[in-house]
């Protein structure tokens, strides 16, 4: 098969303010095997140095395309702003401070290849590394009773209402899947979590148990936000949990996102956001599955609000 006969796959690299790790990210697309790539470069408006970085590779690398935002819209918002004007037949969500492994595309794409046709995404391990480029650990850790988080292939949603176990930067989706939801959801604060849902309804998830990303671990990233005093994603949360329950279809799916809204009701008042803790608690009664201790999280955030 010719590079031209493989499928195209695109890159959406989404920056703001990555300037420290901007030149390894880009260079990690251009050190890819995978030779049938589609690059949209887009910056969020930085207030760094990015913006001459990206310019300085697209000049060198003239197929690349560069989108400068004018204003700070985004996650969501940038990335189907690339998303729109790509044509990729399997699209990357790629973010410039993380790195892509020579061979993550090709795997992926050999994935997708051996999948059942409904599969809509696919996922595999990462390595989390810290500021320095310097290995912290693996994502899924190996232990006598198999990988932890356990990972889940083919029809996943109640696995993905109930916890967290795919790492985000893996990713590649199918186009087709990402049309069908149109695209990401630009009134949240973030993607992942609504597409695993939206997307997991009516398509499959495939996980392949191979290393082929490298996840920063720095105190600007999206993950270090979460969970914290006035956690900036808890309504987006809150709303994707709404959508889900909406899709849910059986007692046992509603019994999995209950565990969500659980654990979310724990953190919400843990650290104080105790307006959220009442939605959460709300949601649980609508669900049906509250248990002592959710009545008391949900009476302790109505008496300290």
């Amino acid at each position: 098969m010719s590079d031209a006969e493989l499928p195209l796959v695109t890159i959406v690299a989404l920056c703001y303010n990555h300037a420290r790790f901007l030149p390894q990210a880009l260079d990690s697309i251009l050190g890819q095997s995978y030779p049938n790539l589609e690059v949209l470069l887009v910056d969020d408006a930085s207030t760094d140095s990015s913006v001459s970085i990206l310019q300085r590779y697209a000049a060198a690398t003239p197929q690349w395309r560069l989108l400068l935002l004018p204003e700070n819209v985004g996650n969501c918002r940038a990335f189907n702003y690339a998303f729109r004007q790509s044509a990729g037949e399997f699209v990357i969500d790629f973010a410039t401070d993380d790195v892509l492994l020579p061979q993550r595309v090709a795997q992926h794409v050999a994935a997708f290849q051996r999948a059942d046709p409904a599969c809509g995404m696919v996922y595999s391990d990462a390595e989390l590394i810290d500021e320095e480029g310097q290995l912290v650990r693996r994502h899924f850790r190996r232990t006598a009773q198999g990988l932890q988080p356990r990972p889940a292939s083919g029809w996943v949603f109640a696995d993905v209402l109930a916890r967290y176990f795919i790492s985000t930067p893996t990713m590649t989706m199918r186009r087709a899947t990402l049309e069908q939801l149109g695209g990401y959801d630009e009134t949240l604060a973030y993607e992942d979590f609504d597409f695993w849902v939206r997307a997991s309804r009516d398509w499959q998830f495939y996980f392949l148990d191979e290393v082929t990303t490298q996840k920063r671990l720095h105190p600007q990233s999206m993950s270090k936000k979460g969970y914290r005093p006035h956690d900036p994603y808890l309504a987006s949360t809150i709303r994707v949990c709404y959508k889900a329950l909406a899709l849910c279809r059986t007692d046992a799916e509603r019994a999995a996102l209950a565990v969500r809204v659980q654990w979310e009701l724990r953190q919400a008042v843990r650290w104080r956001n105790y307006s959220e803790a009442q939605q959460l608690y709300q949601l649980l009664q609508q669900l049906g599955h509250l248990r002592p201790l959710d009545r008391l999280l949900g009476l302790w955030a109505r008496i300290v609000r």
